[in-house]
């Protein structure tokens, strides 16, 4: 099944635009709201990321993934598919955090979290607005003067005003996303405290505009003329809700599927446009004015499983949690524990094709969100920083025990797998837990963080310094929790997945694994991805990566059929 998300709205909210892999990768579409034809806007042969409708209405920014890789470029076309041509991202450059400014043909860009660039689309310059390291550019106030900034590394990140004359800065609050009102006043998710909140700052004086004692607010979107703000909320475990403030008055937007991201306003503040999928239904593109509208969407498959969010303590008693997929009838059954990447990152009750085969299968699916996964305060995320992963590795093994103490799971039939982050957790619960894992699955996941540092991007490798460790300071830690150091415990057979193009966790983690254990004579099997990066873009490659998962897993966790006499 196609899926469809990044929806972008004409200044009107008469047309959308949006990324769908309908043609096999995906590419950005056009079309009328409320009607079925769809126009294919020529964007190159590289997969899109997202697009975003300038509040003009006379030009698309599309994020572009030369090769698949994590390395990103930005292009403008016009939405009749006319004049594409590039503005940031060239070379070895990555552009990212791009946003068009309200009311002008201005584009916010940052490349390589160093450089910020106001971006002008009528007469093609590129200004810079500031450098540093580890930098991104939010907005910039209509008279050009202030700019509305991001500092810092993972689990550091703070917001500031910068004074453009003078250079001087004033801190508004510890968070990632911000922007200017049209009265000048910062709008700010902060999360200085525990949960997460939408702040508004005028005058130096901080005013709270959407908290909860039990939810975090995740996002928000405010119109341009400031009149109203969406809030998208992050709550049980993982679900999402929507509302709408606007004028004191908050309403409520029910969802049509579980998980909703990309909220977006049109420039006039009619419609607001979102992304929302859940179990059995792909990622769909909505429209909402009063009333939801389908702009590009797949009906749900009618007998997907909707997994069960279960709580419980961890090895040291912290809660951890997880979405239990469960098949049909009496346990214990063959189980896989999927871990998410990250680790700042979160499981949720989304739309899991993988999921719904294994469980069509017997295979039971657990979904956890071990310590240092978002959506559980600034605590939770930060509870596997430095030395504190071991913690997060013993949080693995609770699972399993869990799933076993509660009939789920039959212990000599479990399996784990991740991708990224999970896939080095699923590395590093194989080395320490060897006899624990009838079968594994590594992801792109790094394998030895001396070599990840080395071959990373290096601002990938510098944002990540506050979570995993420094290369330098911390290289014993690192070299002890490095997979590839105990490698000699593992003997679980294992699938080792990676995109060859990937420059996040360059393919050497995966490289250096497999030649580990083909020395050594364990189990395994490598599926490399040419043309592919970080994440599988294309239809054809993520149908391989299904078949050849749910092959290895059940060859591995489900009994071969007796011979008929």
């Amino acid at each position: 099944m196609s899926g469809s998300w990044s929806g972008a709205l004409s200044p009107d909210g008469r047309h959308a635009a949006y990324v769908s892999d309908r043609s096999g990768s995906p590419k950005v579409w056009v079309q009328p709201v409320g009607s079925d034809l769809t126009f294919l806007v020529d964007t190159g042969e590289h997969p899109v990321v997202s697009v975003q409708w300038s509040t003009g209405g006379g030009w698309l920014a599309c994020l572009i993934a030369p090769g698949g890789a994590p390395r990103t470029e930005v292009w403008l076309v016009r939405p009749d598919g006319s004049a594409l041509h590039q503005v940031a991202g060239f070379g070895a450059d990555s552009a990212d955090n791009v946003r068009w400014l309200p009311g002008r043909p201005l584009l916010a860009v940052t490349e390589n979290l160093e450089t910020t660039l106001l971006v002008d689309a009528e007469h093609g310059t590129r200004e810079v607005i500031t450098t540093g390291e580890l930098v991104s550019l939010f907005d910039v106030s209509p008279d050009r003067s202030r700019a509305l900034l991001r500092h810092g590394p993972r689990s550091g990140r703070y917001i500031v005003v910068r004074d453009l004359a003078t250079g001087v800065e004033e801190y508004v609050t510890s968070g990632e996303q911000a922007c200017f009102g049209p009265d000048g006043a910062v709008y700010a998710r902060s999360d200085a405290g525990e949960l997460p909140v939408l702040i508004r700052v005028a005058d130096g004086k901080a005013e709270i505009l959407a908290s909860s004692e039990t939810a975090e607010v995740e996002s928000f979107a405010l119109t341009a003329d400031g009149r109203a703000i969406a809030v998208l909320w992050n709550v049980r475990g993982g679900e999402s809700e929507l509302t709408v403030l606007r004028g004191g008055d908050t309403t409520k937007v029910e969802l049509p599927g579980t998980v909703a991201s990309g909220v977006s306003w049109c420039f006039d503040g009619s419609t607001l446009a979102f992304t929302a999928e859940g179990p059995g239904r792909p990622h769909g593109v909505w429209t909402y004015d009063g009333d939801l509208h389908p702009v590009s969407i797949e009906e749900p498959a009618p007998d997907a499983v909707r997994p069960v969010l279960h709580r419980f303590a961890s090895h040291d008693g912290l809660e951890i949690s997880g979405w239990l997929f469960r098949p049909a009838g009496a346990g214990p059954h063959p189980t896989v524990l999927w871990l998410h990447g990250g680790p700042e990152a979160q499981e949720r009750p989304g739309h899991g094709p993988l999921f719904q085969s294994l469980v069509d299968r017997g295979i039971a699916v657990f979904a956890p969100n071990v310590r240092g996964s978002s959506g559980f305060g600034r605590s939770f995320v930060n509870a596997d920083n430095g030395a504190l992963r071991y913690a997060a590795i013993g949080d693995v093994a609770a699972c399993v025990g869990y799933l076993v103490e509660q009939g789920v799971a039959d212990p000599a039939r479990v399996g784990c797998m991740g991708r990224s982050y999970g896939g080095y957790l699923t590395l590093a619960a194989l080395t320490t837990y060897p006899s624990m894992f009838a079968v594994g699955i590594d992801v792109c996941g790094m394998s030895n963080f001396a070599t990840f540092y080395e071959h990373t991007e290096p601002w990938i490798a510098a944002a990540a310094v506050s979570k995993y460790g420094d290369p330098v300071a911390d290289a014993e830690l690192l070299r002890d929790l490095s997979p590839i150091t105990h490698i000699d415990k593992l003997k679980t057979p294992l699938m080792i997945v990676h995109g060859e193009n990937d420059s996040n966790v360059p393919v050497i983690e995966a490289e250096q694994v497999a030649a580990a254990l083909a020395e050594r004579g364990v189990p395994h099997k490598y599926l490399l991805f040419p043309g592919e990066g970080h994440e599988l873009q294309h239809r054809a490659s993520r149908a391989e990566y299904l078949r050849e998962t749910v092959g290895w897993l059940t060859a591995h966790l489900t009994p071969a059929p007796a011979l008929l006499g």
